[in-house]
């Protein structure tokens, strides 16, 4: 029987005092929503200054979540979606030109169902340069997400996705290679 009276964290560390995690998690309730989609720098600069490495061009929308953004890097021009949550109990990383869309879930943090104690486990997720995570998908911990890949719409990915393939489904697999078509200069 599982008894929630003796759950354990195993070796699992926020990275940060407990101090910092607060005005983080005040920061982010205050300051985030309050801002409006032009102040995207000031969201930018509030993620960098609590550690988030986050390249050029990077968007965030106000209703975006990150748990703890010192495990989060994101990679030049890459847009993250309203409502999008990046539950980043260890590292996620996002590679540059990717979107992640409204209302889905990177969720690096799960429990282990054989335990009587619901041993929390965590592993990091991946997602490849050029990537685009449609509308409310849940991406699990573990997990990559090829360059290129695409994942349709309420997909649930709970494992990693080849490069450039067009994947859905609950589960989330490939289904056919991503065409990309070359932008002429004329």
């Amino acid at each position: 029987m599982v008894n929630l009276s003796t759950y354990r964290t195993g070796s699992f560390q926020r990275g940060r005092s407990g101090w910092v995690v607060m005005l983080w998690w005040l920061v982010q309730a205050i300051a985030f929503p309050l801002t409006p989609h032009p102040c995207n720098g000031l969201r930018v600069a509030l993620l960098r200054l609590f550690g988030a490495r986050l390249g050029q061009g990077v968007v965030i929308r106000p209703t975006a979540r990150i748990t703890f953004p010192w495990r989060v890097a994101i990679g030049d021009h890459s847009w993250i979606g309203d409502h999008v949550v990046l539950y980043s109990l260890a590292p996620i990383h996002i590679g540059c030109h990717c979107v992640i869309s409204q209302r889905s879930y990177l969720c690096t943090g799960s429990h282990d169902i054989a335990s009587s104690q619901f041993d929390l486990q965590t592993a990091p997720i991946t997602v490849g340069n050029g990537a685009w995570i449609a509308a409310d998908c849940f991406i699990a911990a573990g997990v990559t997400i090829g360059a290129n890949a695409v994942v349709g719409v309420r997909s649930t990915v709970l494992s990693s996705l080849p490069n450039q393939w067009i994947c859905w489904g609950t589960p989330c697999r490939p289904h056919h290679p991503r065409i990309m078509q070359s932008q002429d200069a004329g």
